[in-house]
């Protein structure tokens, strides 16, 4: 019989194939990577640096002043004398109204017929006039082309109507009772308009008032027709005047500190030192500029743009979304003293078991007159805080919040106070150089509010 014999399969031996086990590496480490991505916190960073905010300080401002207005006791047609927003010395002829219009009639014949009275000094004033508004002239506000055209207008008619009305009363043609004749009672400048801001003051203004957009005048025109009670006129007797600017709050803080502060004019580009006080009534916050000459520049104005000439604000430049609030413990300064290892300023904190006395080192985060602000972590409520070489105790409880930042420099955040100087609606000057804060290149969180106290920076 045939030996059987025994056939035994031959396996290949293992061979690692070195490609696949890259693959599988490079796949694990996409998977790990994409899903860290998706788990973990991503912190947008900024890095701090040296800068300065442009701050638009313009303003309109309301202009109040002592003002009184004239009405007439007659119905007529009216005529003036005195050019609009021009000064009257006492008992100079303003203006007149005439019952009849027969005197009117003439006046306004005369002038037509005759510009003699146009004199050298008129045609001088006028060629100035023309010089300022050609210097002063802005595209953008055009409307101030027919205030000069009115102005122009009104010294015309005031030299032709003076000078037509001194004829006429060489021929005795204004001897009437039915021509009646105002006569300027005070000095003061002389306007053809009202506009029920009249009785306005720095004490009785509201926010209502300083409308510009709503603004309304109305104008005495000559030889118009009025009637009895009508307004003829109005004489601003002062030249001490204000404007009532209404400003930002941040712009209003910056000012508590003096009364005296530079300002140009929008109108015609001038500049000068005004005194000034501050008034705010609920949420509404106003400068109050006080100024004692100028007043004919602006006799016929109720508004005008006022620029507050600051000196810019300078320090570490940050955006607003990195800013938060924290809560810090206060404890009075007497409690802290040097101990550890390092000798660093830390509390000494009673265990409320044991009743013994442990050396706990704790991080300051701002300095009161009177307290240091510590981090809620590091002690926490009710903790006794025994007071060095004494038997005195304080229990920690009042708590305070600080504005500031979260630095991630070392990779984790820490929580740095911060001094605001300057804000707009983007970017905040904080002061530089200040104990517990940040420094110029720090990298702080873009987004303060999505980060917490030692958080880990990807």
């Amino acid at each position: 019989m045939a030996e059987t014999k025994k056939i035994v399969k031959y396996r290949k031996p293992f061979h690692l194939n070195i490609e696949i086990v890259i693959f599988v590496i490079i796949l694990v480490y996409i998977l790990f990577y994409v899903f860290s991505y998706f788990t973990e916190k991503h912190i947008g960073i900024y890095e701090v640096t040296q800068g300065t905010i442009a701050e638009n300080n313009t303003y309109t401002g309301l202009i109040v002043r002592s003002e009184s207005v004239y009405t007439s006791d007659y119905s007529g047609t009216f005529n003036y004398y005195i050019a609009d927003n021009a000064q009257a010395g006492w008992n100079n002829i303003i203006c007149s109204v005439d019952e009849t219009g027969s005197v009117s009639d003439q006046l306004a014949a005369a002038a037509a017929s005759d510009t003699t009275g146009l004199d050298s000094d008129y045609f001088k004033n006028l060629k100035s006039n023309v010089s300022q508004f050609t210097q002063s002239y802005d595209s953008l506000s055009f409307y101030h082309v027919y205030d000069f055209k009115e102005n122009v207008s009104s010294q015309v008619m005031e030299s032709v109507n003076m000078s037509a009305l001194s004829d006429l009363t060489a021929s005795g043609a204004t001897a009437s009772d039915t021509f009646h004749i105002s006569y300027a009672q005070t000095p003061g400048l002389i306007a053809y308009y009202t506009d029920g801001y009249e009785n306005i003051t720095t004490d009785n203004f509201t926010a209502d008032d300083i409308q510009p957009l709503d603004y309304k005048k109305t104008t005495i025109k000559n030889n118009s027709t009025i009637a009895a009670g009508d307004p003829i006129y109005k004489q601003i007797t002062s030249e001490n005047w204000n404007i009532i600017l209404p400003v930002k709050k941040a712009t209003y803080d910056r000012l508590t500190d003096s009364n005296v502060i530079e300002i140009k004019f929008k109108k015609d580009n001038t500049s000068c030192w005004v005194n000034y006080e501050l008034k705010a009534q609920g949420n509404d916050y106003y400068v109050i500029l006080s100024l004692h000459n100028n007043m004919v520049r602006f006799a016929g104005d109720r508004f005008t743009d006022v620029e507050l000439l600051l000196t810019e604000r300078s320090g570490l430049k940050i955006p607003n979304s990195s800013i938060t609030e924290k809560a810090f413990y206060t404890v009075p300064k007497e409690y802290f003293t040097r101990g550890g290892d390092s000798n660093s300023l830390g509390l000494y904190v009673r265990d409320s078991k044991t009743n013994a006395v442990n050396f706990v080192a704790t991080a300051i985060f701002q300095e009161a007159e009177t307290d240091y602000y510590i981090d809620e972590e590091e002690i926490t409520a009710g903790s006794i805080i025994q007071k060095p070489d004494s038997n005195d105790t304080f229990e920690v409880q009042a708590q305070s919040t600080l504005q500031g930042v979260y630095n991630v420099n070392k990779g984790y955040a820490v929580f740095k106070q911060i001094d605001i100087l300057y804000q707009n609606e983007e970017y905040t000057i904080v002061k530089a150089g200040t104990d517990f804060g940040i420094s110029i290149y720090d990298h702080i969180a873009l987004e303060g509010d999505a980060v917490s106290e030692d958080d880990l920076i990807n």
